[in-house]
């Protein structure tokens, strides 16, 4: 067994508590920006969020195991691209889509939608695809996982800020004004943090593993957001669209990640380094994929 598979990253009570606050006040301020409209509009023209839903939560999981097989990365880092692909599409998705001049209400549709179906899908998908292969499977049963208990974290992590966000700006809307910019400037900040966090607990062993992650996870991202927009093009749908499911596809909940890597996989070290490194990875390759889109019309994109 790789000294990565054996290595249990950690974090102390207080640690782990303040993580959980983070993402909870990551997902209100993403909350903040939708509404009751938001989903009616995706229900006027369900294509695009139904294209990127299946590739997010169908095809993205099952590429990630076929590239696991692939690649023949050691377990822990296996299961830690299985346990990103089964995350939601991240909180920043909606700044870079607007940044690459995608069509924002998509994304920030997409968004909603599938975070309210990671609740379901997260722990479903990992577990699947966890198990089907001999060696994942055995770390999967060593940690003696429990998707029940799993659901009802991401339940409270996810369902319960998006829900009160929700709720303040449908029924405080000057509230809600005033928190937006904010909260969209915040919320990069307390993702930065988050990952900061997770850097700085276990920072040595970070420094040890990256090298082994770091082709997993570029090769990794760079697929996923060839799935989204490849799905997108497959159904004809315009380039604003191709380019909101796209990043949304390839920008994961990597904050989400990180808890359930720490809650309830015992921190194992593959799957806590691909969780931290892909939170600054993802964003990276958004940015400079955004840059380049940004350049190009959406008229004349091929």
């Amino acid at each position: 067994m790789h000294p990565i598979d054996q290595v249990h990253l950690s974090f102390d009570s207080k640690g782990l508590m303040l993580l959980n606050v983070i993402l909870g006040l990551i997902m209100f301020g993403v909350a903040l920006d939708l509404s009751a409209k938001d989903f009616r509009e995706l229900a006027k023209r369900p294509i695009a969020p139904a294209v990127g839903l299946v590739a997010q939560f169908f095809v993205l999981p099952a590429v990630a195991f076929g590239l696991s097989r692939l690649l023949a990365p050691t377990p822990s880092i296996a299961l830690g691209m299985i346990l990103v692909a089964s995350c939601p599409g991240g909180n920043v998705s909606n700044f870079i889509t607007h940044f690459a001049r995608g069509r924002t209400t998509t994304s920030v549709g997409m968004t909603a939608v599938s975070t309210l179906a990671a609740v379901v899908m997260t722990p479903l998908n990992f577990v699947f695809w966890g198990s089907l292969a001999s060696d994942t499977e055995a770390m999967v049963s060593d940690v003696a996982l429990d998707p029940v208990s799993m659901l009802g974290t991401i339940a409270l992590l996810l369902g319960a800020p998006v829900f009160l966000g929700m709720m303040t700006a449908a029924h405080y809307p000057r509230v809600a004004a005033r928190l937006r910019k904010p909260f969209q400037v915040a919320s990069m900040l307390f993702f930065a943090a988050f990952v900061f966090a997770a850097f700085h607990a276990n920072f040595d062993y970070f420094l040890r593993f990256i090298g082994l992650v770091f082709v997993p996870v570029l090769v990794m991202n760079a697929v996923a957001l060839l799935t989204g927009w490849g799905a997108a093009r497959a159904a004809a749908l315009p380039a604003p669209d191709r380019r909101a499911v796209a990043i949304e596809v390839g920008i994961q909940n990597s904050g989400l990640a990180l808890i359930l890597a720490f809650d309830f996989l015992d921190g194992i070290g593959g799957i806590a380094v691909v969780s931290a490194w892909w939170g600054i990875w993802h964003i990276l390759a958004g940015l400079t994929l955004g840059a380049f889109w940004r350049r190009i019309p959406t008229g004349e994109e091929v």
